[in-house]
C-alpha cells in the first residue's frame, strides 16, 4: 500500500507540466561546475554553476542527469557525462595519492571514449577528445578550480545552452540502455504494478532526508542476511518490485522529503503528508503539525490565511468550512512517518483516509484540547509531545521525547482513536515532577508567555485524554459542580497555596506546591490534614479581613463537596486532581467583570514571577 501510493504520487507529478521529476533512468544531482569545451574538444573554460547565493555562499544547481545517485564507498564507479572533479579531471583530494585519483579519471575516460561511434553526437565526440588529451599536470594551471568543484560537474560546448548529457542524441542512447538494463535480470510480477517486469535487486535511488540516517541515504526495503531469504529469493527479490516501480517510489519519496514545506519531525519520525490529487490540505496539514506561526509576516501570506481560516473552523466546529479549506471531503490522504535504523529506514506509522474524516477527527481533537488560559493557537503534535519529555535548562528536551509515544499519538489524533495510555502516564510524570510548568529561568531565552502556554498545554493534554479515553464531560474552565472528589481536591490544594502566598505578600520563593504537590495528588489522606492545619496559621496572618473571609468561604465550598480524603488516587483521578488545580488557579488569577476580591496588581505580580 505504501509503495503503491508513492508510485501513484510519482505518476501524478510526471503528468503535471509544472513539476520537474526525474524520468526512469535519470536523477536530480547538484552540479557546481561545468567544463566548457570547444567543438574540437579543447578546453575553453571552467565555469561555476550557481542556483542562488545565500549569505555569501554559492549554492549548486540541481540538474537532471543520466543514472542514479553516486554510490558511496572506495570502489571505482564512474558516472555517465557527470561526476565529481576526481573522476572528470583527476583532481587529487587532500591526503590522497595522485595515482588514486588517476585511476578514477582513467575509469571515467574509458567508460565514455569507446561509446563515441555508437552515440555519434558531435558534442559527445568533443568530450571524448578532451578526455583523451587531458592530464593531471594541467590542474596546476587553474589554482582557483577547487573553489567551484564542491559538488558534481557536467560538460557543455562553448556558445551552447544545453549540457552534453541532455542533447537529444545522447539522451535517446541512454534511454535505450535503460530499457535494456533488466533483460538479464530476474523477471517476476511486481507487487506495486502487477506487471511482469525485470525485478530490482536493490531499490534505488537511496532515500535521503530522514533525520538520523546516513548522509548517503538509506533504504526502505532491503535484506542482507541469510535469515531473510525466502524460497531461494534474496535481497530485493524477497519483495518483488520492478526496477521501474522501485525507481518511481523512491524518487517520489525523495521529492516529498526534499520539499522544505512538507517534512515534519514528530518525535524521531520524519513525517510527510500528501493527497491523491492536488489540494490545499497539502500545505495546511504540514503547517499545522509543524506549528506554523500564523502571525509571522515572513511566511507566505496565502498559506497563513488558509491556516488561520482552518484553525478558526476547528475551534468553532464548522464542518462545512473544514471541508472547503482542505479540499474535497472524499479525497484520499496519506501520512508516512519514517524513523532511522542504521542504513535502513523503519516505518513508524502509515495512515490513510479521506479528508472529510481527517477534518472531523482534527476538529474533535482541537475541541477536546480547549482549556482556559490557552491562546488562540491549538497545541500542535510537537507541543503535546514536548510535554512528555524531562526539562533541560528549564524547557522540555526534544531529544528525550519517548519515541514509542509519537507514532501512537499521531495515529490517535488523525483517526479519532483513544490516546495512548503511555502518553497520559508521561504527562502525569512530568506534572508530578515539575508542576504544570517549570519555573521561569531568566537565563533561558524563552519568555514567560512560552512557559505560561506550556502550562496550559499540559492541562489541555490531560483534559483531552480524560474526554477521549474516559468519556468525561469536562468544561473549558472551572466547574464547581463536578461530581468527582479528586477534581475538588485539586481545587482545594490551589486555594491552600493561594492562602499561603497571600499571607506572605506573594513574596515566597517556594510554596506548598514545591513540597507537597506530588504526594497530595497521589495520597491525599497522608497530606491534606497537615496542609489544612498550616492553612489556619496562614489565614490568621492575613490582615485583610475581607480577603480572609472570602478565602474561608471558598475553602468551605470545596470542602462541602468531600466526605473524606481518599488514601490513594488512580491515574484517572490524578488527572482530575491536576485539572482541578489548574482550573482553580486560572480562576483565582482571572479578573472578574462583576468585581473581584483579587487586585490586578496581584494578578500581574503572580504572572511576573
Amino acid at each position: 500500500m505504501i509503495l503503491q501510493a508513492l508510485n501513484s504520487y510519482y505518476q501524478r507529478l510526471q503528468a503535471d507540466p509544472e513539476q520537474e521529476i526525474a524520468a526512469y533512468g535519470f536523477s536530480l544531482q547538484k552540479i557546481s561546475f561545468c567544463i566548457m569545451l570547444n567543438p574540437d574538444g579543447s578546453l575553453a573554460d571552467f565555469q561555476p554553476v550557481v542556483s542562488e547565493v545565500v549569505k555569501g555562499r554559492s549554492l549548486p544547481q540541481s540538474l537532471l542527469v543520466p543514472g542514479q545517485s553516486k554510490p558511496p564507498g572506495a570502489g571505482i564507479n564512474p558516472c555517465f557525462l557527470w561526476d565529481n572533479a576526481v573522476y572528470m579531471l583527476g583532481q587529487v583530494p587532500q591526503g590522497r595519492d595522485p595515482q588514486w585519483a588517476l585511476k578514477r579519471f582513467e575509469a571515467f575516460r574509458d567508460r565514455l571514449v569507446p561509446l563515441e561511434k555508437e552515440i555519434d553526437e558531435e558534442a559527445f565526440s568533443a568530450v571524448c577528445r578532451f578526455l583523451q588529451a587531458w592530464s593531471q599536470e594541467r590542474l596546476g594551471d587553474f589554482p582557483s578550480l577547487p573553489e567551484i568543484t564542491t559538488s558534481f560537474g557536467a560538460f557543455r560546448l562553448q556558445g551552447e545552452q544545453e549540457y552534453v548529457h541532455n542533447l537529444p542524441g545522447v539522451r535517446a542512447w541512454w534511454q535505450r540502455q535503460v530499457a535494456g538494463v533488466g533483460e538479464a535480470s530476474l523477471e517476476g510480477f511486481c507487487l506495486v504494478t502487477g506487471d511482469k517486469l525485470p525485478l530490482a535487486r536493490l531499490h534505488e535511488p537511496k532515500i535521503k532526508g530522514v533525520m538520523g540516517t546516513q548522509s548517503g541515504g538509506a533504504t526502505l526495503i532491503s535484506s542482507n542476511l541469510d535469515a531473510f531469504d525466502s524460497y531461494g529469493k534474496e535481497q530485493g527479490y524477497n519483495a518483488p518490485t520492478s526496477q521501474q516501480a522501485a525507481f518511481q517510489y523512491t524518487t517520489a519519496l525523495n521529492r516529498l522529503l526534499a520539499d522544505q514545506a512538507r517534512p515534519v519531525q514528530i518525535g524521531d519520525a520524519t513525517t510527510v503528508f500528501w493527497t491523491e490529487t492536488p489540494c490545499p490540505a497539502e500545505q495546511i496539514i504540514p503547517s499545522i503539525f509543524a506549528g506554523l506561526s500564523v502571525g509571522d509576516d515572513t511566511e507566505d501570506t496565502a498559506i497563513v490565511r488558509r491556516v488561520r481560516s482552518f484553525l478558526d473552523c476547528l475551534r468553532q466546529g464548522k464542518p462545512d468550512g473544514l471541508a472547503g479549506e482542505l479540499g474535497k471531503p472524499d479525497t484520499p490522504y496519506y501520512i508516512l512517518g519514517l524513523s532511522p535504523n542504521a542504513a535502513r529506514i523503519s516505518v513508524r506509522f502509515w495512515l490513510t483516509g479521506s479528508l472529510g474524516n481527517l477534518a472531523h477527527n482534527l476538529r474533535e481533537h482541537v475541541r477536546a484540547l480547549d482549556v482556559i488560559g490557552l491562546d488562540d493557537r491549538p497545541p500542535v503534535m510537537r507541543d503535546l509531545l514536548r510535554q512528555t519529555a524531562p526539562a533541560k535548562s528549564g524547557w522540555p528536551d526534544d531529544e528525550k521525547i519517548p519515541n514509542s509515544i509519537s507514532g501512537e499519538l499521531t495515529r490517535a489524533v488523525l483517526t479519532g482513536q483513544r490516546y495512548p495510555a503511555a502518553f497520559f502516564a508521561a504527562i502525569l510524570r512530568r506534572v508530578r515532577a515539575e508542576g504544570f510548568v517549570t519555573k521561569y529561568d531568566e537565563h533561558n531565552h524563552r519568555g514567560h508567555k512560552d512557559f505560561k502556554r506550556a502550562m496550559a498545554v499540559r492541562a489541555a493534554a490531560i483534559k483531552a485524554y480524560l474526554i477521549r479515553n474516559y468519556r468525561k464531560e469536562i468544561t473549558v474552565s472551572l466547574d464547581p459542580n463536578r461530581p468527582e472528589p479528586a477534581y475538588h481536591l485539586g481545587r482545594w490544594f490551589a486555594l491552600l497555596e493561594k492562602v499561603q502566598q497571600e499571607a506572605h505578600d506573594n513574596a515566597l520563593n517556594s510554596t506548598i506546591k514545591d513540597r507537597f504537590y506530588t504526594s497530595a495528588s497521589a495520597t491525599p489522606a497522608a497530606v491534606f490534614p497537615r496542609l489544612i492545619q498550616l492553612s489556619q496559621h496562614h489565614l490568621r496572618k492575613q490582615e485583610n479581613m475581607g480577603l480572609r473571609v472570602t478565602r474561608e468561604k471558598q475553602v468551605q465550598q470545596v470542602a462541602d463537596r468531600l466526605s473524606m480524603f481518599p488514601r490513594q488516587l488512580n491515574l484517572e483521578n490524578q488527572g482530575l486532581f491536576h485539572l482541578g488545580y489548574y482550573h482553580q488557579v486560572q480562576d483565582l488569577y482571572t479578573s472578574k467583570k462583576n468585581g473581584s476580591t483579587e487586585s490586578q496588581t496581584n494578578i500581574n505580580q503572580q504572572e511576573s514571577e
